[in-house]
């Protein structure tokens, strides 16, 4: 690969995963289609561990695949059954699990296999679809809202980001973004000036690659395979600065506002989770500004909490077993976190399948039980009252729902 493909490729798939960029899309509707319950849809981008996040120490396996990464209450996580312990960094959420507001279904995915890219991935899991060949050029949630009478766009809140492909479709709804600017750091621009010297080939692919960092339009086909490469991207993406801090805050500030009031659903991102190395300390950080995100939520929300589910999934899951840089690489089984007054929360859903070599997909991932989709389209049968033939041919084509998990209260 030469250098020019390199930078678009590194780059494009960093971006796919980076905290940076927060679009936020709302949907409004009068009562008498979408009733008075509320839905929050957080795309975690980046490929959260799972097994980081709620960790399943009382599987025997567990020990011998992460001996650098700490587990359990002796590393400061919070027991949860017995079985599973929460990580440190969410125990601000500890008081909604022991309230039954706060819930998490193990070993999920979507029917994305074995190329982890980000970037396919996230779209799979937007679209809701079973594969991305003849993908539909609407989402998911779009598609729910084209079902339902009455539904309405809110104020226009667009400021330069496009809408997240699972709201993209005929329904209407808006589009809001905070003011977040990104600067290079002198370090990155020294960096740049150097690689770029005499090399009009790669001037050109980096003024390319900013213009995909700019407009978040990605051209070009990440590297899938070569996580290495990846890495390198990004190492480039870290020395891009955010011009505004708190922004996720700032999201959820406005959801909840926009929520309290005639919006109904609100669906954003949060970055930050492609935890190549050093995991404790870059987990670490996306789990402080997810948990941040609830709490605001709920306290922006107030008596519009307890009619209130917030639903969070990510592309794919990653490895079992630690890398040897203390992280973990891109993998197939995940996690997905439910909050909220209307979820019957103080579980940990789905079934475990072990951690023993045999039990891996492939004998290097936590092994798929359950689809994810299943989980988000009993939210809305829950929620909205969508019927499971509408689920499983229009919003989830292909998909079977398989048992109510019992997930809204």
């Amino acid at each position: 690969m030469d250098r020019r493909a390199f930078l678009k490729a590194s780059i494009g798939c960093s971006l796919a995963a980076s905290p940076l960029v927060t679009p936020v899309t709302f949907a409004a509707s009068d009562t008498g289609a979408l009733g008075d319950h509320r839905l929050v849809v957080i795309i975690l981008r980046g490929a959260m561990d799972g097994l980081d996040v709620v960790q399943p120490y009382g599987d025997p396996a567990l020990p011998a695949l992460r001996q650098r990464l700490r587990y359990g209450e002796g590393a400061g996580a919070t027991d949860l059954d017995g079985f599973f312990a929460l990580h440190p960094k969410l125990s601000p959420l500890m008081p909604l699990w022991n309230a039954g507001e706060l819930g998490f279904a193990h070993a999920v995915s979507t029917p994305y296999r074995d190329k982890r890219s980000h970037f396919d991935g996230q779209d799979l899991l937007e679209a809701g679809v079973n594969s991305l060949n003849g993908r539909p050029r609407d989402g998911w949630l779009n598609r729910m809202l084209s079902t339902m009478p009455g539904v309405q766009s809110d104020m226009a809140y667009s400021i330069g980001q496009d809408r997240m492909y699972m709201m993209t479709g005929d329904a209407p709804v808006s589009d809001w973004s905070p003011d977040i600017g990104l600067h290079m750091t002198p370090h990155g621009q020294k960096l740049l000036d150097l690689v770029m010297h005499e090399d009009p080939l790669f001037q050109e692919a980096t003024a390319e690659a900013m213009d995909i960092l700019a407009s978040l339009a990605a051209p070009a086909t990440p590297v899938e395979d070569d996580e290495g490469m990846e890495m390198a991207g990004m190492e480039m993406m870290q020395m891009m600065e955010p011009a505004a801090e708190g922004s996720v805050g700032r999201v959820a500030d406005f959801a909840a506002s926009r929520l309290r009031g005639s919006t109904r659903i609100a669906s954003f991102s949060i970055g930050g989770w492609d935890t190549h190395s050093n995991q404790p300390r870059n987990i670490g950080r996306a789990l402080t500004q997810f948990s941040e995100t609830i709490v605001r939520l709920r306290q922006g929300l107030g008596g519009v909490w307890r009619k209130t589910a917030v639903v969070a999934m990510t592309e794919f899951g990653r490895t079992a077993r630690e890398n040897g840089t203390a992280g973990t690489d891109h993998g197939t089984g995940g996690l997905a976190l439910f909050a909220g007054g209307a979820i019957r929360g103080g579980r940990v859903y789905g079934d475990w399948p072990g951690l023993a070599d045999s039990d891996l997909y492939h004998q290097r991932d936590l092994m798929p039980t359950r689809d994810v989709r299943a989980y988000a389209a009993w939210a809305l049968a829950g929620l909205y009252g969508v019927d499971r033939a509408t689920l499983e041919t229009v919003v989830f084509p292909g998909l079977d729902l398989g048992p109510n998990p019992g997930l809204i209260a």
